[in-house]
Formats: structure tokens, sequence, C-alpha cells
């Protein structure tokens, strides 16, 4: 968002619902695992057991459904912000899934630990419910859009 350093990369992305938001994120994060590479998903909800039921009408081998589900879908953010911290030195995806003000919230938090440039990539990921009409307008405050079918550029 604008009024955030300008020295992370910052992703948007929209969702009608949980199960929405896991089908839109998978290929992503299917690509991110095979490339060994670290995410975290921040949700103002657990999405644990929609995670599992979604995962279970997926045509993916069970190793790769035990890799998405080691992700650690709850939310237990606190935690998460902590891993986010020892993990500085990596490179990494972070979801930041929920209404507006919570992704304002846990990207201030992310922005307080100072971290790199280059090292994090932020999707913040909206619920369209709430954004509504203004979509345009939360849109314009990103480079990218991320769809199933991966980052595009806006």
């Amino acid at each position: 968002m604008k009024n955030m350093q300008e020295t992370k990369e910052r992703i948007c992305a929209f969702y009608a619902s949980d199960y929405h938001f896991e089908m839109m994120s998978l290929p992503y994060i299917n690509k991110k695992i095979e490339n060994k590479e670290e995410i975290i998903i921040l949700t103002e909800n657990n999405l644990e057991k929609t995670i599992q039921t979604f995962l279970s009408k997926t045509n993916l081998n069970e190793e790769k459904k035990k890799e998405i589900l080691k992700l650690n879908w709850n939310n237990n953010n606190e935690e998460k912000i902590k891993t986010i911290k020892q993990k500085i030195d990596k490179e990494m995806t972070i979801f930041i899934k929920g209404q507006e003000n919570y992704i304002q919230k846990m990207n201030k938090k992310i922005e307080q630990l100072n971290l790199e440039k280059n090292q994090i990539k932020i999707i913040d990921c909206y619920a369209m419910d709430e954004i509504g009409e203004s979509m345009d307008e939360v849109m314009d405050q990103y480079n990218k859009v991320l769809r199933t079918t991966g980052e595009k550029e806006r």
C-alpha cells in the first residue's frame, strides 16, 4: 500500500470465500513449495478445516498435500510473526488474508521487523464482500494482482 515502505514487493488478491482463497492461491503456493521457498499465511480466521476439505477434493498426490498442510493454516498470527523474525535472512512470501483493517495491522507488524529489500513478498488478500465497489481503488495501491494463473502486472 502507498503508506508502507517501498522496500517490499506488494501484490493484492481478492477472494469470495475461504475456499476461493485456497483455490486461487494453491497453484502459486505449490510453485513456491517446489522452489523450496518459505511461505507464511497470516489469516484472520482459522483455515485448517477448509484447506483439508479443499485438498481432499484435488488431484494432488498425498506428499504434495502434506507439504501444503505443513504451512500452518491456523490464525495463530503472533507465532507466525515470530517465525518471520527468526527467518529474517530467508526470502519468503507472506499471504495476509482478511478484512482491510486486519491487513493493515499485519502489514504494520511486518514493517516493524525492518526486513531487507527483496527478502519478502507480501500478498494482501481482500474479502470481495468488504471491498465491494472500491476494488479499483484498492488495486491502484499495488503494482501486481495475484490470480489463479499467477502474478499479473496492473
